[in-house]
């Protein structure tokens, strides 16, 4: 609450307060009235808030702050949990008065211990000896798991998170081999023992698919038996679930690749369930940066999944819920070009509509996650909190713009981002990003011309553009370029453009601005 000075200067991006029961203050005495217990229990909340809040004021980061593991005993037996004197009780009571703070405070996030804890085991979670020898809340042996549970919430703070499940078929999402046993005799629904696990992990991934999450399969299959298996009765997945199924007799590794390829993502991007040790293996050598995980027994797959925090949430945007309808829209976008001889018909044919303005309240988050996820069209790849972009929201220093694009197909959200700061009469780019998904359909120049628009508005003479490349960013090396930029400088690839606004002719052509 009152930081030295070496944390003031340091800035720090992220603040995690490692807490644990040990940090309660008192537990209520069983003398003590039910009045006096609660305001005690209200106290101890309000001393993490004051700390939250006064935390909040000095640095606008997010805050990670641990909940409570359950106490080591209980005094009043299984009356601990509902009288309001007994320590579960009130362990409970704080970690719903943290979890309900948390959800109206978009920069608190909960580390839940309470659960971890408890998977790992009370009895092993805390070392009385380590605590008494060394204040060790918890013994060495469990550090691990809370270190990868707080880790998660991290990564997903800075848009790490998975986006997509490739999901073989044969024993992964339902028992048995689909051609060789018919559709009718594979093993899937509540009736049968052997049935009832992929029914579960079935609709375990159907409530990733309504998180945004997508799926696609992967399988070697003739596609008329996959598509079989999957219009079973029992099943809770239909092909309508899956926004690309690969039911061939190719490699697996080259299936995710061309579907990352017509989704316009990374590979990175995928996580393989299969149970197959030997195709994993595969995907495992040949797409490095997929995420291939142990499916060891139908019975494990859940937890095994849910475990390595794939898809951590720590925002959920309409985008994100929507982000499976988004992507179904872009097939049907790609279907369409295919009528189309004249690419420029084709635009107009989308009938297309940009929403382009300054950053707002609505979209601060959104724009903070686009900054965090965006990879390949991203000129920069510089990196924004949320904080960071609501203080360039208020600072007249910028102009910073953010770009939604919709055609008769559906919303596809806030897609591209632009902040421009500025320097006398100069606009340097300190980023531009664009979501993959909206490639080759005029965005970017609709986001050019209202930069130009913008800087013109307040005197702006010139715009300097910058590029630096990255593993992943090849595809905007020349953004600039095709802007009609002037290159300036080229140290080692890093390449700085010019463009003066002075007789710029605006680019767009088939999108309503």
């Amino acid at each position: 609450m009152f930081p030295p000075e070496e944390l003031t200067d340091f800035k720090p991006d992220l603040i995690y307060i490692y807490t644990t029961n040990r940090n309660i203050s008192r537990y209520p005495s069983v003398s003590e009235s039910r009045e006096e217990a609660e305001a005690l229990i209200d106290g101890e909340f309000m001393r993490y808030k004051q700390m939250w809040e006064s935390l909040k004021e000095k640095f606008g980061c997010p805050i990670i702050q641990n909940n409570f593991e359950q106490p080591p005993f209980r005094l009043l037996g299984n009356s601990d949990g509902t009288d309001i004197h007994g320590r579960v009780r009130v362990v409970n009571e704080l970690n719903l008065k943290f979890a309900q703070y948390a959800e109206n405070e978009p920069k608190l996030y909960i580390n839940d211990i309470n659960y971890v804890s408890a998977c790992y085991g009370l009895d092993n979670w805390s070392d009385n000896l380590a605590w008494q020898m060394y204040k060790y809340a918890l013994s060495l042996q469990a550090v691990p798991y809370l270190a990868a549970n707080t880790a998660a919430i991290i990564k997903a703070i800075y848009g790490k998170n998975k986006k997509v499940i490739a999901l073989d078929l044969d024993n992964t999402l339902w028992g048995g081999v689909v051609g060789d046993d018919g559709a009718d005799n594979i093993k899937i629904g509540m009736d049968l023992p052997q049935g009832q696990v992929y029914s579960e992990f079935q609709e375990y991934l159907k409530l990733h698919k309504d998180l945004g999450i997508l799926l696609t399969v992967c399988s070697k299959n003739d596609y008329e038996n996959a598509e079989a298996g999957l219009n079973h009765p029992e099943g809770t997945l239909r092909p309508d679930d899956f926004t690309v199924i690969k039911a061939n007799w190719e490699n697996k590794d080259r299936n995710i690749l061309e579907t990352a390829e017509e989704l316009n993502l990374l590979p990175e991007s995928f996580v393989f369930a299969d149970d197959n040790p030997a195709e994993r293996e595969i995907v495992r050598e040949q797409l490095k940066g997929t995420a291939v995980p142990e499916m060891d027994g139908a019975e494990n797959y859940i937890r095994i999944l849910d475990r390595n925090h794939y898809f951590e949430v720590v925002s959920l945007s309409e985008d994100d819920r929507r982000r499976g309808e988004m992507y179904k829209a872009n097939a049907q976008r790609a279907s369409l070009q295919k009528s189309f001889s004249d690419y420029g018909e084709y635009l107009d044919s989308l009938d297309m509509t940009a929403e382009i303005a300054p950053f707002a309240p609505p979209y601060l988050q959104r724009i903070a996650q686009l900054t965090n996820k965006s990879n390949q069209f991203n000129v920069t790849t510089r990196r924004y909190t949320e904080s960071e972009i609501e203080e360039i929201a208020a600072d007249g220093g910028y102009i910073p713009l953010y770009g939604r694009l919709s055609d008769k197909f559906g919303d596809n959200g806030v897609v591209s981002v632009v902040i421009g700061r500025k320097d006398g009469g100069t606009l340097h780019i300190d980023l531009w990003i664009m979501s993959c998904r909206v490639l080759k359909r005029e965005m970017e120049f609709a986001m050019l011309d209202k930069v130009v628009e913008a800087a013109k508005a307040q005197g702006i003479k010139k715009i300097m553009g910058y590029y630096y490349p990255t593993a992943k960013n090849a595809m905007v090396k020349e953004l600039f370029g095709s802007f009609g930029f002037t290159k300036v400088s080229d140290k080692d690839g890093n390449t700085v453009w010019e463009l003066e606004t002075s007789g710029y002719k605006p680019y767009t052509k088939h999108i309503k601005m």
